[in-house]
């Protein structure tokens, strides 16, 4: 071992350096080549085509076909109606408001009037005192624009908060204001009808999001337009297909879940008994238990 370390301890000094530098020199030459390499690679492929390239090699390998379904919720477009609780915190926070609160300037206005009216039932009154505070102009009580203000509340009819439709049609995106509703459709499943959230077969070439936007899109009927809450699924579930229908290549399939508000349309009835707007808490009478136990885990608001 001592042998190799003396023979290059004895070279002349002028032979290290240049072996130094050559060797130094094709090690910084194979980086540079390892960087151009990767770099072209980056620029070559971008980022839709690279995940559209692994999508398609995963499904080629998998058993399981691909799906991307859409979660598309109407908010809520009134507040929802106040519990037997909250009615009762709320009249205890007026009563306290009430208790703590100073005059304003129209209840001011109103015991001045009723001090002055007062006076003149007195026989000592004398009209002249009120001639120069008030200058002979005609005089508008406060209590005549209670009265006024009275009137108009009258007429004042407030906007309904149950639609104006009947809250049973689940074909409306107009009942239950008050309530965040999702979208249900009845699709073939073998031999069976489900309803399942929007949902499409995965094709090459797309992105997950493009194919949930496709099975929006491809609604027959409905003119519905959603806002998609980012690119990436919220949810995920996996089933087998039933056994008459399952093949030698693929036995059930996965579906990626993608959320998305309600922008535009759904204000005409859609299709009955093929399209539902339903409540959270009506998902357990129309999707099937595994399903709705995946679906409710990002459906948060009520």
């Amino acid at each position: 071992m001592a042998a190799p370390c003396w023979r290059f301890a004895g070279r002349p000094l002028w032979l290290k350096i240049s072996g130094s530098v050559a060797i130094s020199g094709s090690v910084k030459s194979a980086v540079c080549n390892a960087r151009n390499v990767r770099n072209v690679r980056n620029v070559s492929c971008s980022p839709q085509l690279r995940s559209a390239q692994k999508l398609s090699h995963a499904n080629a390998a998998s058993p399981w076909a691909l799906h991307g379904a859409v979660c598309l919720q109407r908010l809520p477009v009134v507040s929802q109606d106040k519990s037997l609780i909250e009615e009762q915190f709320m009249d205890m926070m007026h009563q306290m408001e009430l208790e703590k609160s100073l005059l304003s300037d129209h209840e001011l206005r109103l015991l001045r009037e009723a001090d002055r009216l007062s006076r003149k039932q007195e026989d000592d009154y004398d009209s002249d005192d009120d001639e120069e505070d008030f200058g002979g102009q005609e005089i508008i009580t406060a209590q005549d624009l209670e009265d006024a203000w009275e009137q108009k509340l009258k007429q004042f009819k407030p906007a309904s908060r149950t639609g104006a439709s009947d809250t049973t049609d689940v074909s409306l995106s107009e009942r239950c204001l008050g309530n965040s509703l999702v979208l249900l459709v009845k699709q073939d499943v073998g031999s069976q009808k489900l309803w399942l959230l929007p949902q499409q077969p995965w094709e090459a070439g797309e992105t997950l999001r493009q194919t949930a936007e496709r099975a929006l899109a491809s609604l027959p009927g409905a003119d519905l337009k959603g806002t998609f809450l980012g690119n990436t699924p919220c949810g995920f579930y996996k089933y087998k297909f039933p056994k008459s229908v399952q093949t030698g290549s693929q036995v059930g399939a996965k579906v990626f879940f993608f959320k998305a508000v309600l922008s535009g349309g759904g204000h005409l009835p859609l299709q009955k008994d093929s399209f539902a707007w339903v409540r959270k808490d009506e998902l357990q009478d129309y999707l099937p238990p595994e399903y709705l136990k995946q679906v409710k885990r990002f459906i948060m608001i009520e």
